[in-house]
C-alpha cells in the first residue's frame, strides 16, 4: 500500500477519497486553486498545495504543477476523483513517465475508451450492440450533415472525449443541425479541448442503466450489479438507484457480463463504468464507458457493502481483487439524489453564491452525506453547482424511497437557490415509485414535479412575525419575569392596548400585520385573518402552537430576509423597512442575463434585424452553455458586453427595440 497520495481533485470526491485513504493509514495530499483556499478538502488533507487562479485550465487541470507538486511531496500516486484529469491519457502517461501511479486504468484504456468513435470499434468487435449512426473521424460539417439525414431524427449530437451531458444536443430535424453542431462543438472544445462529434440516432423511451466493473492486474474481473441513471436533467443524472428496478435476473447477467467483456478487451485495470442504453423492448445497447470512479459510486457501495475507493487504492497497488464474482453478495436497495445549487424553476439554471445556512440530515446505517462544502462556503462559477450527495438505504426500493423523501425534507439550504424542493417532489412521485422510468421522465412529468407551494400565505407570515418577535425578545438585555408587562417588546403602556405594526414583503406585495402580545401570546392579524400565536425559540428551532395547531418550524434569518423551513418546503419574506429600495431591472426591451457566468458569445451586431427566439448571446456557467434568445422581433440597439466577461444574474446585456418602435 502507498505511503502518500495526492488527490488530483476538488470538492465532495476529494473529500470522500481522503476518509478513505486516512482510515488505511495513508497521507494525503491536497490540491488547491486560489478560489479553493479555504475549501473542506484542503483543512481534511495532511498538506496542501496551491495551484493557481481559480479557472480550471490555470488550477486543476494543469497537470504539469501537478506532477511537481508530487515530486515536492513525495506523493508516490495520484487519485484524479471524476471530471477534470481523470480521463486525460496525456496526464496518465506524464505521471508514468515520472515514476508516479495513476490509481486508475492504463493510459491505452483511457486512449481506447476516450474517443468515443473508437469505444463503438471495439465494442462491435467484442459483439457489444450498438445504436446506429456516426462515430467516423472524418469531421468536416457537410458529411457530418449527410450523415445526420441518413441517422434520421431525432438524434444526439455527443462530443467523441466527452462526458457529464457537456457538448451534447438533441436535434428533433434538419434544420436544426448547423446551429446544434455549432454550439456543441465550441462546447465540447471549451470543455475538453476537442471539438470532435459523433451521431447516434436518439431513442425516445430509453433508460439508462450502468454496471460498476473492476479489474486487477492479474487478469481478473468483475462486476458489482448496476445502476439505473435515466432521470436526468441536460443529460445529467439527478438520482441514481441500485440494483436498477424491473430488470431481469438475465438481462442483469448479460450486462454485466458484456461489461466485463469490454473491460479486458483493452486490458482494464481499476474501477469503471460501462453504460447502456435500455430500450422499452428489453435490449440493451452501448453508450459508453467510463474510465474512472462514478459520482454515483456510494449506491454501489451501500447495496454490495465494499468501499470502492478502497479497491481502487489496493488495485493500483498491486492486489489482486478483494472479491470473486460468486461471492459478491447485494442486499437491499440504495438511491441517491445530488443535492445542487441551482433552479430547478429556471430550466436548471446555475445559482452560485453563499452558504449561508446548512443542515443536512442525521446520518446513520440508513443515509449519507458525501459533500466537500461547510456553512459559509462560496458555490463558485467556476466549478460543477453540486453541494453534495445524498445517500440512502433499507431493504427494498419503497423503505428507501420513503427514507430519502424523510432525509430530503430535513435537508436546509438557505443563501442560493437549490434543487431540494424538486427532488423530494421527484422521489415521491407516484410515476418514479412504479418504475415508470426513462431518460424523459422529467419533462413527461413536469406538472407533477413542479406543483404550486401549497403554504397558505398568510399562515406562514404570521408565524414570520412571531419568529421575529421571539428573536428580538432572545437578544433582548431586559430581563425578569417573563410575565411582567416591564418584560414585553410590545410597547406596553398603563390603561391601554398597543397594536405593534409589522410589514413583510411576499416578493413586491407587501403585507401588513398588526400584533397584540398580552399573557405571553400575541394576537397576530395578517390582512384580514387573525391568529392566536404562543410560540418558543431555540437557535434555529421555532416550536409554536398557532389557532391551536402545534408544528415545528425551523427559520433562518438573513438581514431583513427570512427563509421558513417546513416539511419540505420553504417560505421566503422580507421585512420592509422605509429606507428600502428596489434594485433596478433591467427593462422590457432588453435581455437580462438569466445567472451568474461568463460570455462566450456574442451572435449579433449593433442595428441588426432579430427574430423572436433567434440565439443572441451564449453564456457559460460551470462549464455548461446556456443560449439567451430575443424576446421578441426588433433592432439591436446597445450591446453592453463582449466575449469574456463576467456577468451578474440580471444585468443587462443587450437592448433590443421592438420592431413597431422601430417602424414608428
Amino acid at each position: 500500500m502507498f505511503n502518500k497520495i495526492l488527490i488530483a481533485n476538488r470538492g465532495e470526491i476529494a473529500c470522500r477519497v481522503i476518509q478513505t485513504a486516512h482510515r488505511l493509514g495513508v497521507k494525503c495530499v491536497a490540491v488547491y486553486s486560489e478560489a479553493d483556499a479555504n475549501s473542506r478538502h484542503v483543512a481534511m488533507a495532511d498538506e496542501a498545495f496551491l495551484l493557481g487562479p481559480a479557472p480550471s485550465t490555470e488550477s486543476y487541470l494543469r497537470a504539469d504543477k501537478i506532477i511537481d507538486i508530487c515530486k515536492q511531496s513525495g506523493a508516490q500516486a495520484v487519485h484524479p476523483g471524476y471530471g477534470f484529469l481523470s480521463e486525460n491519457t496525456e496526464f496518465a502517461e506524464a505521471l508514468e513517465a515520472n515514476g508516479i501511479t495513476f490509481i486508475g486504468p492504463p493510459s491505452s484504456a483511457i486512449a481506447a475508451m476516450g474517443s468515443k468513435s473508437a469505444a463503438k470499434e471495439i465494442m462491435s468487435h467484442a459483439s457489444v450492440p450498438l445504436v446506429p449512426g456516426y462515430h467516423g473521424d472524418d469531421q468536416d460539417p457537410a458529411l457530418l450533415k449527410k450523415e445526420s439525414e441518413k441517422c434520421g431524427f431525432p438524434q444526439l449530437l455527443k462530443a467523441v472525449a466527452g462526458g457529464g451531458g457537456k457538448g451534447m444536443r438533441v436535434v428533433e430535424s434538419l434544420d436544426e443541425f448547423d446551429e446544434a453542431l455549432v454550439s456543441a462543438c465550441r462546447e465540447a472544445q471549451n470543455a475538453f479541448g476537442n471539438p470532435d462529434m459523433l451521431i447516434e440516432r436518439y431513442l425516445t423511451q430509453p433508460r439508462h442503466v450502468e454496471i460498476q466493473v473492476f479489474c486487477d492486474k492479474h487478469g481478473n474481473g468483475i462486476y458489482l450489479a448496476e445502476r439505473d441513471c435515466s432521470v436526468q436533467r441536460r443529460h445529467q443524472k439527478v438520482i441514481e438507484e441500485a440494483p436498477a428496478p424491473g430488470l431481469s435476473d438475465e438481462t442483469r447477467k448479460a450486462m454485466g457480463e458484456a461489461a466485463v467483456r469490454a473491460a479486458q478487451a483493452i486490458d482494464y485495470v481499476g474501477a469503471g463504468t460501462v453504460e447502456f442504453l435500455y430500450d422499452v423492448d428489453g435490449s440493451f445497447y452501448f453508450m459508453e464507458m467510463n474510465t474512472r470512479l462514478q459520482v454515483e459510486h456510494p449506491v454501489t457501495e451501500m447495496i454490495t457493502g465494499q468501499d470502492l475507493v478502497e479497491w481502487q487504492l489496493r488495485i493500483a497497488a498491486g492486489s489482486e481483487l478483494p472479491i470473486s464474482q460468486d461471492q459478491l453478495k447485494v442486499r437491499g436497495h440504495a438511491l441517491e439524489a445530488r443535492i445542487y445549487a441551482e433552479d430547478p424553476d429556471n430550466d436548471f439554471l446555475p445559482a452560485t453564491g453563499n452558504l449561508k445556512y446548512l443542515r443536512t440530515p442525521e446520518e446513520n446505517a440508513h443515509v449519507r452525506v458525501d459533500t466537500g462544502v461547510i456553512e459559509g462556503d462560496e458555490v463558485s462559477v467556476f466549478y460543477d453547482p453540486m453541494i453534495a450527495k445524498l445517500i440512502v438505504w433499507d431493504e427494498t426500493r419503497e423503505a428507501a424511497i420513503n427514507r430519502m423523501v424523510q432525509a430530503l425534507e430535513e435537508y436546509r439550504i438557505a443563501g442560493l437557490k437549490t434543487n431540494t424542493r424538486f427532488l423530494r417532489h421527484l422521489a415521491d412521485a407516484a410515476p418514479f415509485r412504479e418504475q415508470d422510468l426513462d431518460t424523459g421522465f422529467i419533462e413527461k412529468h413536469r406538472e407533477l414535479l413542479f406543483p404550486a407551494s401549497r403554504l397558505d400565505q398568510q399562515f406562514y407570515l404570521a408565524i414570520a412575525a412571531a419568529f421575529c418577535l421571539e428573536t428580538a425578545k432572545v437578544g433582548s438585555t431586559i430581563k425578569g419575569d417573563q410575565h411582567s408587562p416591564f418584560s414585553a417588546q410590545n410597547g406596553w403602556r398603563l390603561n391601554s392596548e398597543y397594536s405593534r405594526p409589522m410589514k413583510l414583503m411576499l416578493g413586491e406585495a407587501m403585507h401588513e400585520l398588526s400584533i397584540l402580545e398580552k399573557q405571553g401570546e400575541y394576537e397576530i392579524t395578517v390582512d384580514e385573518a387573525s391568529y392566536r400565536v404562543s410560540a418558543e425559540l431555540t437557535d434555529d428551532t421555532l416550536n409554536i402552537i398557532i389557532n391551536g395547531h402545534r408544528l415545528t418550524v425551523h427559520c433562518f434569518q438573513d438581514g431583513d430576509n427570512l427563509t421558513i423551513f417546513h416539511e419540505g418546503e420553504q417560505f421566503h419574506c422580507r421585512q420592509h423597512r422605509d429606507t428600502f429600495t428596489e434594485s433596478e431591472q433591467a427593462g422590457d426591451a432588453s435581455l437580462a442575463a438569466p445567472m451568474n457566468g461568463a460570455i462566450v458569445a456574442v451572435l449579433v451586431e449593433k442595428g441588426q434585424e432579430v427574430k423572436e427566439g433567434q440565439t443572441l448571446v451564449v453564456m457559460e456557467a460551470m462549464k455548461m452553455e446556456h443560449s439567451i434568445s430575443a424576446p421578441h422581433d426588433g433592432v439591436v440597439g446597445e450591446i453592453f458586453f463582449a466575449e469574456g466577461d463576467l456577468v451578474d444574474e440580471g444585468s443587462e446585456l443587450i437592448a433590443v427595440e421592438a420592431a413597431d418602435e422601430e417602424a414608428a
